[in-house]
């Protein structure tokens, strides 16, 4: 049985282009650079200065504070600068740049096999908090946060998010079909840490191939369970997956745990893996280079600070047409000016573009004609052109009355939109400022009380 939600789109799937290209591990040769920011929550803060020698997992930024993350080094080298460069955000920040000596020279340690079952739930916190690991399917956030809720006791899921519903991107699919022990073993170590809680790992049924090998590694471990979802984008919201675990909504504004979930990428299991038995910290993921614009579409195990330039290298370049480059799919993925810039802990997918659809989108705008597809679509039951309208007025109260906050920027009623109305772009311009607005606003209201 598939399971799906309310709204949505099913837009071109793509995967074709890179599904069936097994990982190639991809060892940089250039400068590699690591963004202080690459997390949500406060920057990590640099433990090492100007000419300084690193290993291959060595600490260089620790984190500042509880929502916060360790950075490592994942070559070896020497510390050319601490000073800010692009990102691919298109926004400068201040970042770690290391001189890299090819020779990849270890940690001591690094690698070293631990059992899990041996460790109390505390040892593994502070192992999965040591290792920077924060959610990889793009939020960012510091794993060893959500992994702490407040009643543990609560937690009745345990959620792996193997949906990989974004269009074109297949590293989540071959990390499940290549390496289904990380994923498994994973969501065990997790499990060891909530007493009430089972295990069910989700998948797109376009999946079948790491259906079949997420089944077979789980095979007589009955607390964890493979849950087949309806190919549907985008399936792997976190609201969508805690539906259809659970049969229950997330209120405005709630966290999976309220409704006793909690809901981590197959990657950042995998990453948890790697920390807890094999005392890797997070210096290496999965990454999917793919789109009409690819010479070569394919999946890497790229090490963070690596250029997006060196990586489109190794997948034999872009084609001469290509007009744009995104980093993600062509949904929810942010547009960069070139390829000079490093590839941080979200990062998932460089995707090569040979039209510009927000460019032809612009040429053939009109006006809303109030068919209310973008609402139909909405996987958040929001009404997206009454927050348009809130939008273009500046009205920040109207904005936040329709629950724009709530809006994931999952790109649905962009894609439904008859009159090519930029949506989603003004709501990722608009909802910074209504965030900052609201989040002033309650500060003065519990000032005054």
């Amino acid at each position: 049985m598939s399971y799906k939600f309310r709204g949505g789109v099913h837009p071109n799937p793509n995967k074709e282009l890179s599904k069936d290209k097994p990982f190639v591990t991809l060892l940089p040769k250039g400068e590699m650079v690591y963004p202080l920011n690459m997390h949500i929550g406060k920057p990590s803060r640099p433990v090492v200065k100007k000419n300084d020698e690193v290993k291959v997992g060595q600490l260089i930024a620790e984190a500042d504070g509880f929502v916060s993350a360790n950075v490592y080094a994942s070559v070896s080298g020497k510390v050319k600068a601490i000073d800010r460069r692009m990102t691919g955000a298109s926004v400068p920040a201040e970042c770690i740049v290391v001189t890299n000596d090819g020779l990849y020279t270890p940690v001591e340690g690094l690698g070293e096999r631990t059992d899990y079952r041996t460790l109390t739930k505390a040892e593994i916190l502070d192992k999965v908090k040591w290792a920077g690991i924060v959610g990889l399917g793009g939020a960012g956030f510091p794993t060893h946060v959500k992994l702490a809720p407040k009643d543990p006791s609560e937690i009745r899921w345990i959620v792996a998010n193997g949906a990989e519903c974004e269009p074109g991107i297949t590293c989540d699919d071959r990390l499940m079909q290549e390496h289904p022990e990380w994923v498994v073993d994973g969501v065990r170590i997790v499990l060891q840490l909530f007493d009430n809680a089972k295990g069910v790992i989700a998948i797109e049924e376009n999946k079948p191939e790491a259906i079949a090998a997420i089944e077979k590694a789980v095979e007589g471990d009955d607390r964890i369970s493979v849950l087949r979802l309806a190919v549907r984008y985008p399936q792997g919201g976190e609201r969508n997956l805690v539906h259809a675990v659970t049969g229950m909504y997330m209120g405005s504004g709630a966290l999976p745990a309220s409704l006793g979930c909690i809901v981590d990428n197959v990657w950042t299991l995998a990453s948890i893996y790697k920390a807890v038995c094999e005392n890797t910290p997070l210096f290496e993921k999965g990454f999917t280079v793919t789109g009409e614009g690819a010479n070569a579409p394919g999946n890497f195990l790229i090490r963070i600070g690596t250029s997006v330039a060196e990586v489109l290298e190794a997948a034999g370049g872009m084609k001469e047409e290509t007009k744009k480059a995104l980093l993600g799919g062509p949904m929810m993925g942010l547009a960069i000016p070139n390829t000079n810039v490093p590839l941080v802990k979200a990062n998932n997918a460089l995707y090569l573009m040979t039209e510009d659809e927000v460019e032809q989108a612009e040429a053939e705008q009109t006006n809303c004609i109030r068919c209310g597809r973008c609402i139909r679509s909405c996987p958040m039951g929001l009404a997206p052109q009454q927050m348009m309208l809130a939008a273009k007025r500046g009205d920040l109260d109207r904005f936040i009355a329709l629950h724009g906050l709530d809006c994931i920027q999952c790109g649905c009623c962009t894609y439904t939109c008859p009159a090519r109305q930029p949506l989603v772009p003004t709501f990722k311009l608009f909802k910074p400022r209504a965030m900052a607005y609201n989040r002033a606003k309650q500060a003065a209201e519990k000032g005054g009380k």
